[in-house]
This record gives C-alpha cells, sequence and structure tokens, in this order.
C-alpha cells in the first residue's frame, strides 16, 4: 500500500476545501500506477471531515450554511475550549465523516461529472490540517 500526508492551510475562517488535485497528484506520484484500486482519504483530525460534492456552484456554501444550522455557533456544546461554538467542530465528524474511498479506475478517479473531493473544517482555531491519502491496489 503506497500513503502519503499533505497539509492543507485552511485559515481562520469555516471552509469546503477542494483537494482533488492533492489527490489525483498523488495517485499519479505513485510509481507503480495500478489499472484499478481504491483511494483511501482520511483527516486525522477531532473537527474536520471529507465530503464529495460539487464545487463552485454553490454546493460549497450550501453545505456550510446547512452545518450552522445544524451545529450553530453558541455556548449550548458542552466541549468547551476555544472559539465561542467550538464543541460544534467536535460533532462535525459524526455527519461528515474524516474519511472517504473512492475507486481509481485505469490509474484516475473514478468521481462522477460534478465530483470533488473536499476538506470540510468548521474549527476557525485550527488553521493547518493534515490529510493521509493512501492506495489500495486491488
Amino acid at each position: 500500500m503506497d500513503s502519503e500526508m499533505f497539509r492543507v492551510s485552511t485559515g481562520n475562517r469555516e471552509v469546503v476545501w477542494d483537494i482533488t488535485s492533492q489527490c489525483e497528484g498523488f495517485l499519479q506520484g505513485v510509481a507503480a500506477a495500478p489499472a484499478a484500486g481504491l483511494l483511501h482519504v482520511f483527516v486525522p483530525h477531532a473537527t474536520a471531515g471529507l465530503a464529495i460534492l460539487e464545487t463552485g456552484a454553490g454546493s460549497d456554501e450550501d453545505l456550510l450554511a446547512a452545518l450552522a444550522d445544524l451545529l450553530p455557533t453558541d455556548d449550548r456544546w458542552r466541549h468547551r475550549h476555544g472559539s465561542s461554538g467550538h464543541g460544534r467542530s467536535h460533532v462535525l465528524p459524526a455527519l461528515v465523516p474524516p474519511y472517504a474511498t473512492v475507486p481509481v479506475i485505469d490509474g484516475a478517479l473514478a468521481l462522477g461529472t460534478w465530483q470533488r473531493i473536499c476538506l470540510v473544517d468548521l474549527n476557525v482555531d485550527n488553521a493547518e490540517r493534515t490529510v493521509r491519502v493512501s492506495l489500495l491496489i486491488g
């Protein structure tokens, strides 16, 4: 299994950050690119997740708006360190999991026409994220 990590600087705002190109770059960098397999993407953080969705047409902003409705930024959260409402970031991975798996066919990601792999981060207290990509050849 080939595996590597890369970093993403999300800044101090809530983001849906497209990491598809980094995932494709990892596939291209694998010495013996497989004809078929699975790309597993994982964020080793308690306050971030991964989503596969369309970006650039409003869906990314819609996701952030929906998460704001589901997980308000207020003081209802028992987990209370960091900025106001930080506890909601710790609930996020239960709704937007910290992993995604995408088929690899003919050496390329088998995503749908508009699908992108995105890091979802509501935690404004942590501007740096790590992403692990692993290729399972099959």
